[in-house]
């Protein structure tokens, strides 16, 4: 499986709040779910927005997996994924599992994974479950908990963002890996794919490779 984490960000590295990507970068991220056999969203994420994760012409693909990611178990019941296209995937850990088969049955489809820590799933078990339904190139659209483990754990392949000409002058806001250890020494490495600007919105279009322990000399 091809595994790509999009997401844009202000030029301090801040992917929330929500909603201050131009039009252009939506139909940026539009068109990698086109490009893609599913996405892999935070639970987080689903809480602070309401995405219906459309491809281009607001159409909601029957056979392309729409996936949620929680360990908490707090998913509300009220949100647009759940309302129309086909059923998303849950996946929890074991101990959420009744609770959430409780309130999602006739919603969605659940999977219940094992835990690598306290609070980290095991992503390439989502990974291979997600191949096992058809699922070739996947797109992780975060949030920055997400990232983070999706990094630790080696499954993301590239890294696509957008940076927006905006600086959060408030300490609101999450980074675009938010986790609780270093992932480099200092630094994790990445090899730049392409970069494209949009000077009518000041948007930077960059597409990384992320380079892994074995491509480091």
């Amino acid at each position: 499986m091809k595994c790509y984490i999009i997401c844009i960000q202000t030029l301090c590295g801040r992917i929330s709040p929500v909603g201050f990507g131009s039009q252009k970068d939506r139909h940026h991220l539009e068109r990698w779910r086109h490009r893609t056999d599913a996405t892999l969203l935070g639970a987080g994420s689903l809480r602070e927005g309401d995405p219906k994760l459309e491809v281009p012409f607001g159409k909601v693909p029957q056979r392309r997996v729409r996936a949620l990611i929680t360990m908490s178990g707090d998913i509300p019941t009220n949100k647009s994924i759940f309302g129309s296209g086909p059923k998303p995937f849950i996946f929890c850990s074991k101990k959420e599992e009744e609770n959430l088969k409780r309130r999602f049955s006739d919603m969605a489809h659940l999977f219940p994974v094992d835990l690598l820590a306290p609070r980290e799933l095991d992503l390439t078990r989502v990974c291979h479950i997600l191949e096992e339904h058809g699922v070739k190139r996947l797109l992780i659209e975060g949030g920055g908990t997400l990232n983070f483990y999706a990094l630790k754990q080696k499954i993301a392949d590239e890294l696509i963002v957008t940076i927006a000409p905006k600086l959060l002058t408030s300490n609101r806001g999450i980074r675009l890996v938010q986790g609780e250890c270093d992932l480099g020494h200092p630094f994790m490495n990445l090899e730049l794919i392409s970069c494209k600007t949009h000077l009518e919105t000041g948007e930077l279009f960059l597409r990384y490779r992320i380079k892994k322990e074995q491509d480091i000399g």
